[in-house]
């Protein structure tokens, strides 16, 4: 069963790949700028927004199941338009659809969100993702989507990079202490959507950790793992600001953890290594 990993060059898209290598799973990838190197993994140039190109790609690889992990940012034409491409092209050609969302499709009115809840994005960016979910769900006769949260690693992520270069004064911005999500680790969220494309399931699945963190709460978490000193990070609200965006939004997993055997860690244990058991 070849898979073809969407977004493949990306920070998910990598451990997707990595993974797969690991475990002997002939997979394929694409990349849309540069791709990576890595021993025998297939690679084709992809650009969701060209549908031709789509289908030549699906063609040459002929996979099983596709995991779209790609991210093109508020990019209608990309994340929006480009999901309802690749779901009319796999549903098209009987090709299993793993699509890969996020909390953004929430606005935070609400606060916590179980695999129930219906988008209400109040940004662009947001309101892409949203469109590309419900495209999905209605093009495509068995998809999975799955929503995750903040995607952090063992130091690769751009939130772990933004710590370094806060702390460093190589940038300028803020940590709000008013803006909470659910981090995950990419190594478990990976190993999720794995388990996903490769089982009979489909639906909304929330893939977030168990804890509920403001970004700076989570900095000092990732300082603390670095030995950075935490008082270099700049604390702020968010509230006092004009940034666009929802504060609180956290994923609740519940129903889709108790569905898979990956276990997705919380924020504290991955950072601090305090496995919540322990905790009890």
């Amino acid at each position: 069963m070849t898979v073809l990993i969407i977004g493949a060059s990306g920070f998910l898209g990598t451990e997707l790949v990595r993974q797969a290598t690991s475990a002997g799973r002939p997979v394929a990838a694409t990349f849309h700028s540069r791709p990576r190197v890595l021993p025998d993994v297939p690679w084709h140039r992809l650009d969701l927004r060209d549908a031709e190109r789509i289908e030549a790609v699906l063609d040459t690889v002929a996979p099983s199941v596709v995991i779209n992990a790609s991210s093109g940012d508020a990019d209608w034409a990309v994340t929006a338009d480009g999901a309802v491409r690749l779901a009319k092209a796999t549903a098209r050609q009987g090709i299993r659809l793993v699509h890969v969302s996020s909390d953004a499709v929430f606005s935070g009115t609400d606060v916590r969100y179980d695999e129930t809840a219906l988008p209400d994005p109040i940004t662009p960016y947001g309101a892409a993702k949203a469109t590309a979910e419900t495209a999905v769900r209605l093009l495509h006769p068995t998809p999975v989507v799955a929503r995750t949260s903040l995607i952090i690693g063992d130091g690769g992520s751009a939130h772990e990079r933004i710590v370094h270069e806060l702390a460093a004064g190589s940038r300028e911005g803020t940590l709000f202490t008013d803006d909470i999500r659910c981090p995950v680790h990419v190594s478990d969220l990976a190993a999720a959507l794995w388990e996903l494309a490769t089982a009979d399931m489909a639906g909304v699945f929330h893939l977030a950790g168990p804890d509920a963190l403001s970004r700076h709460a989570l900095g000092i978490l990732i300082a603390r793992r670095d030995g950075i000193d935490p008082t270099l990070l700049p604390a702020g609200r968010r509230t006092d600001t004009d940034l666009p965006g929802a504060l609180d939004v956290r994923l609740d997993s519940r129903a889709s953890q108790r569905r898979l055997s990956t276990r997705l860690r919380g924020a504290r244990e991955f950072l601090e290594g305090l496995s919540r058991q322990a905790v009890a």
